[in-house]
């Protein structure tokens, strides 16, 4: 059987720069299916590093002649890419099997199988199980009812099977298959972030999150549950990117992986192994996490960790608390001062478009931004996720007003607030953006900043003019 993952042409969001990030799910899913599976014949398209656009995709897709197409879906705003890709492959051969998952399409389960028929299964959940049995049973011609967490229809019935449990022990899983697209590894970059030829990669340590965020897709997908895998797995694959790839610059994707002793013991392992000289890492990070953490944070920067991103999220405390973050907003400029004083590049993330935001509420927040003051400050849409708390609260009072999920990329506003329209709440964002990045002081101090990635990324961002960029869009 011939199995073809696919990453479809996609826009990428443009707050990032220019960049390129590797398939990592499909080839997570590869990895696994090569190691435990049946000797199938197994192809990973990724058409961003091909650089395969729409008008040629169909005829990638009949020159690979597969049986089984996984379509890569991480983002709702990605999800009519999804949808594209499997309906040229039904175009092709209505015979060929279609899979999709990931957050969107987990949660909204139901909903597509009754939409769109050129999908024919979707993987709710963890995949790498529940994909290698589908796989099997097609292969076989098996019957699906017992394959945990897969969603079909049978007949004219959409079939929902029981919950996949979660793997225990994530150190059972391979490293993800680059060697899929080795001949295009070279080509993932992050420019804003790290030079072109430092290369790009991204590495999972964990998954899940305990924390609840009312906003947040991720605990809800991974279950609520937080399972890390062991620092020298993490090491392993740090070192197989770098050695066997070049690439030095790497982003742990995690949620939120901490900053205690798993984290400690990470920077310990990459320092006895020696790589710490040559990568350069960079984390996500709870603000509280920081200050309770900071004795770590001398050994995260000898160990190669250049760049630390936290979700402050907002400047009021009814506001956090309803979002049931569980953090304190007095804690944000101790926590990016913290990171700054030991030559960590501090990024932050903040929350517009709240429900209860006014234009007297948000000249409030920009003032706590300035206040905070990260070497980065991103500045996202509130955006109801399917699959969040968020979404069934938006949905249940008649908040939304845009279904169109290319729009749920956190630069659209999809609903209003209390104060203002959905036109308002996009003034707004440009304002935060302008007001921050406005500022001469902080343009000619991030220019020539003694922190080589402030310095890098506030050259890089003047070079690309993204506030104008940012006004063209809307």
């Amino acid at each position: 059987m011939k199995i073809l993952f696919v990453e479809p042409p996609k826009e990428f969001w443009f707050l990032m720069g220019e960049y390129l990030p590797p398939p990592l799910g499909i080839l997570q899913l590869a990895a696994f299916l090569e190691e435990k599976g049946d000797d199938w014949d197994l192809e990973v398209l990724d058409c961003q590093a091909r650089q395969v656009r729409w008008n040629s995709l169909e005829r990638q897709l009949e020159s690979s002649d597969p049986d089984l197409v996984v379509v890569s879906g991480l983002s709702t705003c990605n999800a009519y890419n999804v949808l594209r890709t499997v309906s040229l492959v039904k175009k092709i051969d209505p015979e060929i099997k279609t899979v999709v998952g990931g957050q969107h399409f987990t949660a909204l389960a139901q909903e597509s199988l009754e939409q769109y028929p050129e999908i024919d299964f979707v993987i709710r959940g963890e995949g790498e199980l529940t994909l290698l049995e589908l796989a099997r049973s097609l292969d076989r011609n098996k019957p699906l009812l017992k394959i945990q967490g897969l969603s079909y229809r049978h007949i004219d019935e959409v079939v929902h099977n029981p919950p996949r449990p979660l793997i225990q022990n994530l150190d059972d899983l391979p490293l993800p298959g680059y060697h899929f697209i080795e001949d295009q590894a070279h080509r993932y970059h992050f420019r804003m972030m790290a030079n072109r030829q430092d290369g790009y990669a991204m590495v999972e340590a964990s998954r899940g999150c305990q924390y609840t965020c009312t906003f947040c897709s991720q605990w809800n997908f991974w279950g609520g549950q937080l399972r890390t895998k062991s620092p020298a797995r993490v090491a392993d694959e740090m070192e197989h990117l770098l050695q066997e790839y070049g690439i030095s610059f790497q982003w742990l994707t995690d949620d939120n992986l901490g900053l205690g002793t798993h984290t400690r013991q990470l920077c310990d392992e990459l320092i006895k192994r020696g790589l710490s000289e040559d990568l350069k890492w960079f984390l996500q990070a709870r603000s509280d996490a920081i200050i309770r953490n900071q004795e770590v944070l001398p050994r995260m920067r000898k160990a190669g960790n250049y760049w630390v991103m936290a979700g402050l999220e907002r400047h009021d405390k009814a506001t956090i608390n309803s979002y049931h973050k569980g953090i304190k907003t007095e804690d944000s400029r101790q926590a990016m001062n913290l990171l700054k004083d030991h030559d960590i590049f501090a990024q932050a993330t903040f929350i517009t478009g709240d429900r209860s935001d006014s234009h007297q509420s948000m000249e409030k927040f920009r003032e706590f931004v300035n206040y905070v003051d990260p070497d980065l400050a991103i500045f996202m849409i509130l955006t109801p996720f399917p699959g969040t708390k968020l979404y069934e609260t938006a949905q249940r009072e008649g908040w939304l007003e845009d279904y169109n999920w290319a729009n749920y990329d956190m630069i659209h506003a999809v609903m209003p607030t209390q104060h203002l329209n959905r036109d308002e709440v996009q003034e707004e964002l440009y304002q935060c953006y302008r007001d921050y990045y406005g500022s001469i002081k902080r343009r000619v101090t991030g220019v020539f900043s003694k922190n080589q990635f402030k310095r890098m990324t506030y050259r890089y961002m003047a070079s690309q003019g993204l506030l104008q960029s940012l006004r063209d869009l809307f």
